[in-house]
């Protein structure tokens, strides 16, 4: 993008594409902070619709979609992609991704709160014995008083690790601050002074960590002797917010379950489902490595039904659902709105790729 400031955008066209309906009060909001951008609206059946009139793009400079994007050709003038998703790997192989040097933007920071809410509610929902009392609910038993083979353990003093200390990690970290836990971060990159650990993504007012003071430690490398000395830290719960690269697939797997077996540590999966072994996984919980486990997301997946993971016991596994809010489409124009300010100012956006890290 240009450095030189535009206040009005002038000779910007912006294209959203979405399943939303037409998003009257920001097209509105948005003519009258950039009174010469134009707006074009396409809606899709579904978030992979492609079936629309390309000539659409002509003339586009800035795109705010999800999975479906223009050739080169399609839209010769476009400068800037607003993706609606946090992750970014299914642009590997996309020419508009690896042939351009066009401005891909995530939409971190869209998902913490939702998912930060989904890491705690899974994990006090083991900790707190609800699949027994939902269990009693379905025979209509009432067993009143304190059974000491049924231990509660609450998170106070509890460590949660959290692996990949980004926009949703923080927020993570946030709520269980709040209930007493101790938090350690680790990050592939080392972090070693109070400016790098500063998050410059987009983030929810009110949320987060975003001078990055929460951990009382932080770990780094990007090899798995680095990692095995992170899950060893006594960690009560270890929680993945790792980008899927060729790095991070199966970052967990026999030998990190052995690791977490000394404190036998619950895992929590909202990354990718091939960050995880998942045969490595189902031996881990039959055989008592660890607590229990919450996973969002499995390797395959869509899981098939008749996968052993569906069995596996003390397993909490929701079909990549965890980042659904009624707030998510707001909280996307909110950081396309921010970037067509800095772009607007000769600013560079917030939360752009780096394709040599692939997030």
């Amino acid at each position: 993008m240009s450095a030189t400031p535009n206040p009005t955008l002038k000779g910007h066209k912006l294209l959203i594409t979405n399943t939303q309906a037409y998003p009257t009060a920001f097209v509105e909001h948005l003519n009258k902070k950039f009174p010469d951008l134009e707006v074009a609206f396409q809606q899709l059946k579904s978030l992979g619709d492609s079936d629309f009139d390309k000539s659409i793009y002509e003339g586009v400079t800035a795109l705010c979609s999800s999975v479906v994007f223009p050739t080169r050709d399609q839209a010769p003038k476009l400068q800037y992609i607003q993706l609606s998703s946090a992750g970014a790997n299914h642009l590997h192989g996309n020419p508009l991704y690896e042939g351009t040097n066009i401005s891909f933007c995530t939409a971190n920071g869209v998902h913490p709160p939702q998912i930060a809410e989904w890491v705690i509610a899974s994990w006090l929902y083991f900790q707190h014995n609800f699949p027994r009392y939902i269990n009693l609910m379905q025979t209509q038993e009432w067993k009143a008083g304190y059974d000491s083979t049924i231990p509660v353990e609450d998170s106070v003093g509890l460590r949660m690790g959290i692996l990949g200390y980004g926009a949703i990690g923080r927020q993570c970290a946030r709520v269980a601050k709040a209930m007493g836990m101790d938090i350690i971060a680790y990050t592939m990159r080392e972090r070693a002074t109070a400016e790098s650990r500063r998050d410059d993504s987009y983030c929810v007012p009110g949320t987060g960590d975003v001078d990055g003071v929460l951990p009382s430690e932080w770990y780094y490398g990007a090899d798995k002797a680095s990692i095995n000395n992170f899950i060893a830290q006594d960690l009560d719960i270890l929680v993945i917010c790792l980008p899927l690269t060729p790095l991070t697939r199966n970052v967990i797997a026999a030998e990190q379950f052995e690791i977490m077996s000394k404190k036998k540590t619950f895992l929590s999966n909202i990354g990718r489902g091939p960050h995880v072994n998942s045969a490595d996984l189902i031996t881990a919980l039959e055989t008592g490595q660890i607590r229990g486990a919450a996973v969002d997301v499995t390797d395959p997946e869509p899981l098939p039904s008749d996968h052993p993971l569906w069995k596996a016991p003390n397993l909490l596994i929701t079909p990549h659902v965890s980042g659904n809010s009624k707030h998510y489409y707001a909280r996307v124009m909110a950081i396309l709105e921010e970037n067509l300010t800095r772009i607007a100012e000769g600013k560079p956006a917030i939360n752009q790729i780096d394709r040599a890290l692939s997030y």
